[in-house]
């Protein structure tokens, strides 16, 4: 039997891999959040003895899954002795039966438990806010200071969101189900936004020493494909290929000790090429359909990058030329940001220091760290020394991300002269 730390290892690694597919389990077969939540937690507290003790069973997540049901079902019985209705609610879940494809990879199946509960999450009578930070709480396990820094807003904000959104599904008993295909279209733009900032937390990771999240990025990617198999319109096409692109470059992104390597920096042999071929053609069938929006776009710029044969070869007006359609399509101060980078790169720095200028200037991105991070680094090609130390403090002070931080105080030190 393995020694008691290497258990402890282990259930750790599974808690990581498969705790929100648990949750979401749980969710449906006790059909309430919280409860699911803490009966979550008591099976893996459960598993620490049960498996130093008898091993790891052969499928771990179906034993977790039984034993989070069986000790929600005593806990309502515990606290239904003079209570009626609660102890009916737990004879009904104690005679209910675990499904029988419990123990199978659903992967394939659009009735997965994580699709059921993301829908759930992003259903319209929740408020867009309420619906992105439900879905990022609940379905990727974030906590509320990762997600209070993707939104820009307090963490009690976050979790007043999360607590009013649980209470509206409760009371309004929206139902725990992926919804009917007629009603599918006007449900996927909200579902896409938020696998859409999923990703985005794995890609760029908000906080911590790891500037990627594999397994969020994973987790966005198999919604993604999830998402095309059900309802293959092409923003949704557009939106996997976009993160197929990004999650290609994933083992070039750092040294090996961790440190952040830029775009222009990147050894392009170590890019997933099957991964950008896949993302390639799911660009050109959203683009062919002519019906597609700002993630088809953003994906389309992701793909001038990856056909690039290195840095010097990017194709910086074309680039320049989709922005201009996604700033038509779907304005915003970051995409504005990236368009002035990239008017950097075909036009000169001081042509895009302008820009970024200008953005600053309306109070647009104000304590966005990469829009400071953007003007330093203009200010530094064009020998503005002072102006790009003070940028990059300012972008340092709006970083949490370790290799991020570490990056900026070597330009810090760098423009001081310092080794």
């Amino acid at each position: 039997m393995p020694p008691a730390f290497e258990i402890r290892q282990q259930i750790d690694h599974i808690y990581r891999s498969d705790s929100r597919r648990v949750l979401a389990t749980l969710i449906r077969l006790l059909g309430d959040f919280d409860r699911a939540e803490e009966a979550m937690h008591d099976a893996f507290m459960a598993a620490l003895d049960a498996w130093a003790r008898d091993g790891i069973p052969d499928n771990p997540r179906a034993w977790l899954i039984s034993t989070g049901r069986f000790k929600a079902i005593d806990a309502i019985r515990r606290a239904a002795r003079f209570d009626a209705a609660k102890a009916a609610h737990a004879g009904q879940l104690d005679t209910s039966v675990l499904p029988p494809g419990l123990i199978e990879d659903t992967t394939g199946d659009v009735e997965d438990d994580r699709l059921r509960l993301i829908f759930t999450c992003c259903h319209p009578a929740l408020t867009a806010d309420a619906r992105i930070a439900l879905t990022l709480r609940e379905v990727c396990g974030l906590g509320t200071e990762a997600i209070a820094r993707a939104f820009l807003v307090s963490a009690p904000t976050v979790a007043q969101r999360i607590v009013r959104a649980k209470g509206k599904i409760r009371d309004a008993r929206i139902p725990y189900q992926v919804p009917g295909r007629e009603d599918l279209p006007d449900r996927l733009d909200a579902v896409l936004h938020v696998v859409y900032l999923v990703f985005n937390e794995g890609y760029s990771a908000s906080s911590g020493d790891a500037i990627v999240r594999h397994d969020l990025c994973d987790e966005a990617i198999r919604l993604g494909r999830l998402l095309v198999d059900l309802l293959p319109e092409p923003e949704a096409m557009g939106l996997l290929a976009l993160m197929l692109l990004h999650d290609a470059r994933r083992h070039a992104r750092t040294a090996p000790g961790g440190d952040l390597r830029l775009l222009d920096e990147q050894d392009r042999s170590l890019w997933n090429r099957p991964q950008i071929a896949e993302g390639l053609a799911l660009v050109e069938r959203a683009l062919y359909s002519r019906r597609f929006g700002p993630y088809t776009l953003q994906a389309a710029i992701a793909a001038v990058h990856a056909e690039a044969a290195d840095a010097a070869a990017t194709d910086w007006r074309q680039i320049v030329g989709i922005y201009d359609v996604l700033m038509r399509v779907e304005p915003s101060p970051v995409a504005a940001l990236n368009r002035a980078v990239a008017v950097a790169m075909r036009d000169g720095a001081a042509a895009g220091l302008a820009l970024i200028d200008a953005i600053l200037g309306r109070g647009d991105l104000a304590d966005y760290g990469p829009a400071h991070a953007a003007r330093a680094d203009l200010c530094r090609r064009l020998g503005r020394r002072e102006e790009a130390a003070a940028a990059y403090a300012r972008a340092l002070e709006l970083t949490h991300q370790a290799p991020e931080r570490r990056f900026l105080e070597r330009r810090i030190r760098e423009i001081a002269g310092e080794p």
